[in-house]
């Protein structure tokens, strides 16, 4: 299983959004990078998903994972744009900030710190565990 981070604009589409969209999930459609679209076409089913708040909040929220592989984004007619469906698994006891991230030395290379701008990246095992623990979980899911 491998990790990762997804960011959205919370007043494009939330944490509280993907919750309501139960277990059949969201296709994450809308990514016009190609480093971020090459990150969902690695992606494999149950991996596991932080769900970063953009703009607003700049926070991990949530934990998410795979539901369906990379599959054309029914947004647009290109074939070149693919994407991967997600669900909520669950949320943050308590939202990880990217201040707080960025305070933690474990976390400086940490693709959130180095590739800000990036809406799909990678997360290593050592980081995953170490947010999973700063948001409050005491096992990560």
């Amino acid at each position: 299983m491998a990790y990762w981070l997804m960011k959205s604009e919370p007043f494009k589409f939330s944490w509280d959004d993907l919750v309501a969209k139960g277990d059949k999930g969201e296709e994450w459609d809308g990514v016009r990078n190609y480093q971020a679209r090459n990150n969902m076409r690695a992606m494999e089913l149950g991996d596991q998903v932080f769900f970063y708040h953009s703009n607003e909040g700049l926070a991990v929220v949530g934990i998410a994972e795979v539901c369906a592989l990379a599959h054309p984004d029914s947004t647009t007619d290109d074939p070149r744009w693919e994407c991967v469906d997600i669900r909520a698994v669950c949320p943050m006891p308590r939202p990880v900030t990217l201040k707080a991230v960025k305070a933690t030395p474990e976390l400086a290379q940490m693709a959130l710190v180095t590739s800000m701008r990036l809406s799909v990246q990678p997360v290593r095992d050592s980081e995953w565990h170490l947010i999973c623990r700063m948001g409050g979980l005491t096992q990560s899911v």
